[in-house]
């Protein structure tokens, strides 16, 4: 099996890739041998990252781009592959949080800002649903590739702790996913989606962890009691990045701790 998670001479591909959950998918797909380009709106933080794996024998470069400028995306993938021959992994990563939940004053129903919500949408849906275009044009044409969304078990089930925006964002996403992957499945182009529970990462400016009310709220809904540290979500990104998963499409995987399970 050790073969199969080799990723050496393939070209990786991650949004929101300066930290978290997307700087995870770049470090596993690098350590793994993958040319990896990171694509993040902090120029300092995806630079840094990037220059921090090279110094440790990686192959690793930085972007620098803003997702919610549609057509830039567009033109950072294709110029990724007319630099490096191929896209063979792309990890459509980046969004942002939609505030607090339902249960407080600023996120109820009757509160939340429509354009709040709309800027939402954009990030997390089309922005995603606009990277998965453009990696798909490039797959398609070598009937090979792997897209992989960051989902959330917030787009499962009711998340009270989460916005409005942010539940419907992840809801969309995992139907797009299972569209998607009917659709490319005869080019051989396997699409799924990773739904984190709570993780440990810079998402709402860390207020998960920052605070420990917040956290506390978080793991009291996790059989194993705690919130998830990012290196955990390694395995299954590689898993599904790399060989292993030739007969898995259209998946939406949750990985929670358990949160989903009751």
């Amino acid at each position: 099996m050790t073969d199969e998670f080799d990723l050496s001479g393939r070209v990786g591909f991650v949004t929101g890739g300066a930290s978290g959950l997307g700087l995870a998918f770049g470090e596993v797909l690098a350590t793994r041998g993958a040319r990896v380009v990171l694509a993040d709106i902090d120029e300092a933080g995806v630079e840094r990252e990037a220059a921090r794996l090279r110094a440790a024998g990686c192959d690793a470069e930085a972007v620098v781009l803003d997702v919610f400028d549609l057509p830039r995306i567009r033109s950072v993938v294709d110029d990724v592959v007319a630099r490096h021959g191929a896209l063979d992994v792309c990890f459509a990563n980046a969004g942002i949080s939609a505030g607090t939940g339902p249960f407080t004053e600023a996120g109820a129903l009757t509160n939340v800002s429509l354009d709040a919500f709309e800027r939402v949408l954009r990030i997390n849906v089309t922005s995603v649903f606009a990277t998965m275009q453009a990696a798909a044009v490039h797959m398609r044409a070598r009937k090979r590739g792997r897209i992989i969304v960051t989902s959330s078990i917030g787009g499962m089930k009711s998340e009270p702790m989460v916005g409005y925006a942010y539940a419907a964002s992840k809801a969309a996403l995992n139907n797009l996913v299972r569209h998607a992957a009917v659709e490319l499945a005869r080019d051989n182009v396997l699409v799924t989606a990773i739904a984190p529970g709570p993780f440990r990462t810079n998402i709402a400016n860390g207020r998960l962890h920052k605070d420990p009310s917040v956290e506390k709220a978080f793991a009291q809904d996790v059989p194993l009691g705690r919130i998830g540290e990012v290196e955990e979500i390694k395995g299954l990104a590689l898993l599904l990045a790399s060989d292993a998963s030739s007969f898995l499409t259209g998946a939406v995987i949750p990985i929670d701790g358990g949160a989903t399970a009751w």
